[in-house]
């Protein structure tokens, strides 16, 4: 995959200082909407949600897809690194580490410290990049939403269900997600 040009000036300050920033293990850093976000490692809650969510992608999926955990991704509004991308197989196999989302089918994330920049301004960088499919497991709220059919900047569909009830992936998926072990 060719290199991703960033989105701001190489001599933005902002954008330097975020490419150069390290982080100690098990952290990850991104840049939202004009503000570098370092997240700590997620909890275990976290965790076996991602695991679930990972599981029925790669048994239930119609396309063989591969699943990539905190690839980061160039978006615009950002630096944005999901707890979950799905792509074809081998799509990033040659990628940079900050990747340009162009080809991503899917990308999920579950709300942790700060809901908020899930529910409104990753929503809109997934979208304004045309990834067709964010996948929201929100925690606080006991609901997964699917947003889908990415125009102007945000989603213009999006499906809601409480954990507990089933959710229906489209094509290129095709499946039900059993969100019953989320509760």
């Amino acid at each position: 995959m060719p290199a991703v040009e960033h989105p701001l000036p190489a001599e933005d300050d902002l954008l330097r200082t975020f490419l150069g920033l390290e982080t100690p293990p098990g952290y990850k850093a991104e840049l939202i909407e004009a503000e570098i976000v370092v997240t700590p490692p997620p909890d275990g809650s976290h965790e076996t949600a991602f695991s679930l969510i990972i599981k029925q992608f790669v048994r239930k999926a119609v396309l063989d897809v591969d699943v990539s955990g905190n690839k980061g991704l160039v978006v615009p509004g950002g630096h944005f690194v999901p707890d979950g991308t799905i792509a074809p197989v081998g799509h990033f196999e040659d990628a940079e580490p900050w990747a340009d989302p162009a080809g991503v089918l899917l990308v999920f994330e579950i709300t942790s410290t700060n809901p908020v920049r899930d529910r409104e301004a990753k929503r809109r960088g997934y979208a304004a990049a045309d990834i067709p499919c964010y996948l929201l497991v929100d925690r606080s709220r006991a609901t997964v939403t699917l947003f889908t059919d990415p125009a102007d900047g945000d989603y213009r569909v999006h499906t809601e269900v409480t954990f507990g009830k089933p959710l229906e992936l489209p094509a290129p998926f095709s499946f039900t997600l059993d969100t019953a072990p989320l509760r």
